[in-house]
């Protein structure tokens, strides 16, 4: 295991030029760990960001297959990373080892993804429409298409997945695979795990042979706008709060040249309990429930912060039964100070509110969160009342019930874009209420069925997005294989000679790609 040096890396080199020094905390005692870091200057972030710049031309021009080896590198280091690693990450985040070892898994198994759709190569999106120089009025020349990589990607680190949406996280490697360089911003929350985790890339990058500058990371507080304003950056990975995602947006819209932002940021994931459920296994569904609130203190974007039900002594029961076991809930350490007082807080607005009650929870006391029940008038969420669009970030849940089928339709018609929702029900169920899936789909990037939304595959078929405020662009996702596209553009070759084509749309197919030949799929030459 390396030093951690709290060094800004630029261009496969250390840099320490600022005179502030910063300290990642013990997120469990909030004292500080023995690691200083060293903030980066307005200097270093321009170094950084001109040094993915440099890097793109190379990096993007490399073949599918030697990228692909780059990010297979990128986790066999994350796979060898031991358990001092594991014991700094679970200092820093509050986490448990078995969860920092689960999610480095998921890590490095994200860049493995990414490597099989190199190798695929469907991403490149190859498309050949050839000459019809007979053709009448007017004969058609030769024209292809085919995707590249955008051009460096700024890349800011979530505070709740230290591994999975981090340094090497998945728009890290998603950037990666459509031959993007990255400048990486490091989540104040755990610095030592990023330091940790950029040495470990670059370690690959020199194993591979990767262009110098292909990842850059920069410490500190206020950089991130000096990142997202740089010229030389392309487009944006963000996941964190509504606040800073905003914030973010404005900041590219508002450049000479604009760009885009892909922000996963803020989610409520309703979970709509039906009378057929309820009445067959509402004990069961109470207990699951609970689990998926409470699970990692509930710290998930993918939290259910809301169940809807529909007005019958069995919703009550179930309240019941939910606020028992949410009572029955140890106080949770949360991954740092800053996260319990915006949980405390969104409790405390909740509580004020005259249309919310709260049903159960423990009262919060110390620097443990305490999970919690609330209720609202079903009329609330139908006025698209504030308070109930918010994200209440911890293990807590709000519970809506409806007097009928008009105001459940209502009451979701209220509600803002979302990352997923969820529909518990039986056969008989899920046949009469089948009119809320076309009404979900206009609203979430999932819909989960007899399943908890908490709980996120990584695969070819997953949407981690949706409409605002739950992304800032519902067209793409941010976990999953698709990630890719948010990071790639068409560029078409009209009449190009051979010789100068990308291997991807030469006559040939040396790549062996599946293509789009003059609008049907072809697996050989042309």
């Amino acid at each position: 295991m390396p030093n951690i040096l709290g060094h800004n890396f630029i261009a496969g080199q250390r840099s320490a030029l600022g005179p502030q020094r910063l300290h990642s905390l013990d997120a469990t005692s909030g004292e500080a760990l023995p690691y200083s870091f060293v903030q980066a200057t307005e200097g270093e972030v321009d170094r950084a960001a001109r040094a993915a710049a440099d890097a793109f031309s190379a990096f993007r021009q490399l073949p599918p297959a030697r990228r692909a080896e780059f990010l297979e590198a990128i986790a066999a280091e994350l796979d060898e990373l031991d358990d001092h690693f594991v014991a700094i990450v679970c200092r820093e985040t509050a986490l448990p080892a078995a969860r920092i070892q689960g999610e480095r898994g998921r890590t490095s198994g994200q860049m493995r993804l990414f490597a099989q759709v190199l190798r695929r190569g469907d991403y490149l999106g190859a498309r050949i429409d050839l000459a019809l120089p007979e053709r009448q009025p007017l004969p058609r020349v030769d024209i292809r298409q085919m995707r590249i990589g955008v051009g460096p990607v700024a890349v800011f680190g979530a505070s709740n997945f230290p591994l999975a949406f981090s340094t090497a996280g998945g728009d890290t490697a998603a950037a990666l695979a459509a031959g993007c360089p990255v400048v990486f911003k490091a989540h104040s929350g755990h610095m030592a795990t990023a330091d940790l985790v950029a040495c470990a890339i670059l370690r690959a990058a020199d194993r591979t042979g990767m262009p110098k500058g292909v990842f850059n990371m920069v410490f500190g507080g206020g950089v991130g706008e000096w990142l997202v304003k740089h010229p030389a950056i392309q487009a944006v990975g963000f996941t964190g709060s509504l606040k800073g995602g905003d914030a973010l947006c404005r900041m590219a819209a508002e450049r000479p040249q604009p760009i885009p932002v892909f922000a996963e940021m803020s989610s409520i994931n309703p979970v709509i309990v039906l009378p057929g459920a309820l009445a067959k296994r509402g004990e069961a569904i109470a207990r699951e429930l609970a689990g998926s609130v409470c699970l990692g203190a509930g710290q998930f974007c993918t939290n259910p912060g809301m169940v809807i039900g529909l007005q019958s002594p069995g919703f009550s029961q179930l309240l019941g039964e939910l606020g028992q076991h949410l009572d029955q809930q140890a106080g949770q350490t949360l991954l740092n100070a800053g996260g319990l007082c915006s949980y405390v807080g969104g409790l405390e607005h909740l509580q004020a509110h005259a249309g919310i009650q709260h049903l159960a929870g423990q009262p919060q006391l110390g620097d443990q969160a305490r999970a919690q029940l609330f209720k609202a008038d079903a009329r609330l969420l139908a006025e698209a009342d504030p308070l109930l669009q918010e994200e209440v970030f911890g293990p807590a849940t709000v519970a809506v019930e409806v007097a009928d089928e008009a105001q459940l339709r209502a009451a979701l018609l209220g509600l803002r874009g979302q990352l997923t929702a969820t529909l518990i029900g039986e056969p008989d169920d899920l046949e009469a209420f089948a009119w809320l899936v076309p009404l979900l789909e206009e609203k979430v990037g999932r819909i989960l069925v007899n399943g908890y939304p908490t709980g996120v595959e990584v695969c070819d078929a997953m949407v981690h997005g949706g409409p605002y405020p739950a992304t800032s662009d519902a067209r793409g996702t941010s976990v999953g294989t698709l990630a890719i596209d948010r990071f790639l553009r068409p560029v078409c070759y009209q009449n190009y000679p051979q010789a100068l084509l990308p291997e991807a749309l030469r006559d040939g197919n040396p790549l062996g790609l599946r293509r789009l030949v003059n609008g049907q799929w072809s697996e050989g030459a042309v």
